[in-house]
């Protein structure tokens, strides 16, 4: 895909220290509307520090983080959901005592308008509402190929629909951006080329992909762009022939046989 000149997201110097420990370092990048943009790098290279520092789980030591040309640093993760950023994570984290529609639901909280006493009370547009989440959790589920299993309690699914319902949740919040960690962690062969699909999928409704992902092969079938993380620094960026054949990036997956 072309890039535009518009920057979706963007980081500029981002540094995160903690104590002596630099997980990042003055990383910049930008991902740009309707890419599938790729984050890769060995363990421990700062990946998911980026995605924490993104999404407001974390602050920058250093540095900025921008949505579409405004500094979102420091702002809370509902804050940062509420501008339209999304995100799973590489654990888990479904409510696994809850029904998968539940789960879904929850995700679509950011988007409410009903107040308390609305809710204490079951006034009529609280009502509306909650009919309207209901509707809309079971199209995203529909969307993610799981509405038959929205009844079902969500840790009694298999590790790879798990995934899809962790994905549905973060669609519910109607992101701009999508932000994946790991996604094809766990999953087998048929599960993973189902994961590419629904990347593609995702990406024809509008929303822009950023992905964390070991999966390289995986990594160079569906990117538009990589950008590559080592010890926390930026090794190499491109598009994924280009970074797959770069002696950088060859170095810090196999490293250098000693002379």
């Amino acid at each position: 895909m072309k890039k535009t000149s518009i920057r979706l997201l963007a980081t500029n110097g981002l540094s995160r220290h903690y104590g002596g420990v630099i997980a990042l370092s003055e990383v910049t990048m930008a991902v740009h509307p309707g890419q599938i943009f790729s984050l890769i790098g060995p363990n421990g290279a700062g990946k998911t520090t980026l995605f924490n520092c993104v999404t407001g789980l974390d602050k920058p030591t250093f540095g900025t983080v921008e949505f579409l040309g405004e500094p979102i640093s420091g702002l809370r993760p509902d804050e940062v959901t509420a501008l339209g950023i999304s995100r799973t994570f590489q654990n888990i984290r479904l409510f696994a005592d809850l029904t998968v529609l539940d789960n879904v639901k929850i995700g679509r909280h950011p988007r409410t308008k009903s107040t308390f006493i609305g809710a204490v009370f079951r006034t009529q547009r609280q009502k509306s509402e909650e009919a309207a989440i209901t509707e809309q959790a079971h199209e995203m589920l529909t969307f993610v190929g799981l509405d038959e299993l929205s009844r079902q309690t969500a840790g009694n699914l298999s590790y790879g629909d798990q995934r899809r319902v962790e994905i549905a949740r973060a669609l519910a919040t109607e992101p701009r951006l999508l932000l994946l960690d790991e996604p094809a962690a766990g999953m087998n062969p048929q599960e993973t080329q189902e994961l590419i699909d629904l990347i593609y999928a995702i990406r024809e409704q509008g929303v822009t992909v950023l992905l964390i992902e070991h999966d390289v092969k995986l990594v160079m079938q569906i990117s538009d762009w990589v950008t590559v993380l080592d010890h926390g620094e930026k090794i190499s960026e491109g598009e994924p022939a280009d970074v797959q054949n770069d002696e950088r990036v060859i170095e810090a997956y196999l490293g250098v046989a000693d002379e």
